[in-house]
């Protein structure tokens, strides 16, 4: 009997374990993103973010978002890449466009990993707007409205984040429902 009471309250924390360990995993574009998995990897399996892995590779930026980071990525939807001109996706991803398509695609990324609770927190601080230096060497604004998270960018584009906090092994995503577009 003590055997099997002993068996019994090692499976049942052996079971305990496992879900303290279980690893959160977000939906986006019907498909689960893994915490333990990189920005790529991940992004990858997103049906709605086609154009922006698409983007990236042709930008040569697919190593370094696989690289240790951590970095913090709002993350444009393909919807939000067909609100740009007709035309511009097509022409950004032609070879002699490459360094141009790097800086829209770096003003996306800030170094480090900032949550949404991180970006509220510099948000309060800053007394209803927190700026945020890009990877690109841009700045982007951040602020709220009621419960909901917005980034503009240099030329006052807003754009909302509909995900947040899809924790990556290498930062977060955010995902943004409009390209945000540094001053060129």
């Amino acid at each position: 009997m003590k055997t099997r009471n002993f068996l019994a309250l090692a499976v049942l924390a052996l079971g305990f374990g496992f879900t303290m360990n279980a690893q959160k995993t977000v939906m986006v574009g019907g498909a689960a993103m893994y915490p333990n998995k990189n920005i790529i990897e991940n992004a990858v399996n997103s049906k709605d973010h086609t154009t922006l892995v698409a983007a990236v590779k042709a930008a040569g930026l697919v190593e370094t978002l696989q690289g240790k980071g951590p970095f913090t990525v709002f993350a444009p939807t393909n919807e939000a890449f067909g609100k740009l001109p007709a035309g511009t996706v097509d022409n950004l991803l032609k070879p002699e466009n490459m360094k141009m398509l790097q800086t829209i695609l770096t003003y996306h990324v800030v170094a480090g990993k900032m949550n949404s609770s991180d970006i509220e927190k510099v948000i309060k601080a800053g007394k209803g707007k927190a700026v945020l230096k890009t990877v690109s060497g841009g700045t982007l604004t951040a602020w709220m409205e009621g419960k909901d998270l917005y980034i503009s960018d240099e030329n006052g584009n807003k754009s909302k984040v509909s995900i947040a906090d899809v924790n990556q092994s290498n930062g977060v995503i955010h995902v943004v429902d409009t390209v945000l577009l540094p001053k060129m």
